[in-house]
């Protein structure tokens, strides 16, 4: 039985934009020939969340920073088209 780390840092170099999870599994088992579907599975999502130390500082980082936000607020919007659906078919104006 391969360790997570192991099969996580295979799906890392395996995995391509577009790939399909069966296609996937098959490239991750071609090396790990004894690794379940099961242990593939939660090895990426280690890959995504423990596994890798910059994503680990980036996560950190993101969290620290989202609290303490200096900026301007954020001014709200258009309405929703949604909304305007609605109120069109209520017969009265969108605006």
């Amino acid at each position: 039985m391969a360790s997570i780390e192991a099969l996580a840092d295979t799906l890392r170099s395996v995995a391509t934009a577009g790939m399909k999870p069966k296609e996937l599994l098959a490239a991750v088992r071609e090396r790990h020939p004894h690794a379940t579907k099961k242990e593939v599975v939660r090895a990426a999502f280690y890959a995504l969340t423990e596994g890798h130390e910059h994503a680990h500082d980036l996560h950190t980082f993101a969290i620290t920073e989202r609290a303490f936000d200096d900026d301007e607020p954020v001014k709200a919007g258009k309405l929703s088209k949604r909304k305007n659906r609605k109120a069109a078919s209520e017969g009265k104006p969108a605006h």
